[in-house]
């Protein structure tokens, strides 16, 4: 079966070929007959948390520089998108092609510097002048009246609210200077201190994250990039106790909180000593 044998080997460097194999890999996992029964079965909902974990895992390869790895994560993200537009084929709705002639509207349409008559930019950040207000023209073009119309609900908590903090910015609903954001987080941080129900604490929590974000975005930093740093240093520096630990004869679970968190000062003054 010459064609079977191409779907699983094909080395060829061509991309247009190879998208092409992807796709009809995927058509063939989908067959409902002789296709592979997990992937039969999945559906829309089923696949986005897959999409969203892949998303992330991309992100990962590229903060670790493991740029090895960035293909295969890359490919995995890809997978996503002709999974759902595969699914969506046989529900009649779109295909592929209808995905990626999409995207490729949308970038035509937002860079009139390069594909119409208007001059190039004269920087990144001019770029994104121009990209809101095109971005602007669309909603209005969608009939999104609102401010916030358009920010997805779907994504993550905290890409999602600084969305919402930078929209709102533009529209001229700001701190006016970053001793007013600094106040805000403080005093967030006492209404949870002095939150006394499950409910209120949960609510002065989420007060406290979203001023947190606007305070990472008056800093113009990324803050999921700032929580990722963080988790990858806890992590660094947790490892370092467990080894001083083992290597007195010890497990975390046998130890005490002192005892632990004397190793961790220690390393924690070493890092800033460095």
């Amino acid at each position: 079966m010459p064609e079977a044998r191409a779907l699983i080997h094909d080395a060829t460097p061509d991309p247009l070929r190879q998208m092409a194999r992807l796709l009809e890999i995927m058509a063939r996992l989908r067959d409902p007959v002789t296709g592979c029964p997990w992937d039969v079965e999945q559906t829309f909902a089923s696949i986005a948390p897959y999409t969203i974990e892949e998303a992330h895992e991309v992100a990962d390869a590229i903060e670790r520089q493991a740029w090895d790895e960035l293909p295969g994560e890359l490919g995995d993200l890809l997978l996503q998108a002709v999974f759902h537009a595969r699914m969506a084929e046989e529900a009649g709705l779109f295909d592929f092609a209808a995905v990626a002639r999409s995207i490729a509207d949308k970038m035509v349409a937002r860079h009139p510097n390069v594909f119409g008559d208007m001059p190039r930019a004269a920087s990144a950040a001019a770029q994104i002048d121009t990209w809101e207000e095109l971005k602007a023209r669309e909603r209005a073009g969608r009939r999104e009246g609102r401010v916030l119309d358009g920010v997805a609900a779907g994504l993550p908590a905290l890409m999602r609210a600084l969305k919402l903090q930078a929209r709102a910015a533009r529209a001229g609903f700001d701190w006016p200077d970053l001793d007013g954001v600094l106040a805000k987080v403080a005093e967030e941080a006492r209404e949870l201190a002095e939150a006394d129900t499950a409910d209120a604490r949960e609510d002065e929590l989420g007060d406290l994250l979203f001023a947190v974000v606007n305070l990472a975005r008056r800093l113009d930093l990324d803050p999921e990039a700032a929580l990722r740093r963080t988790n990858a240093k806890f992590i660094r520096r947790f490892n370092a106790v467990e080894d001083e630990l083992q290597a007195m004869g010890k497990r975390p679970a046998d130890s005490t909180l002192a005892e632990m968190d004397a190793i961790w000062n220690r390393i924690r003054a070493a890092d800033r000593g460095a």
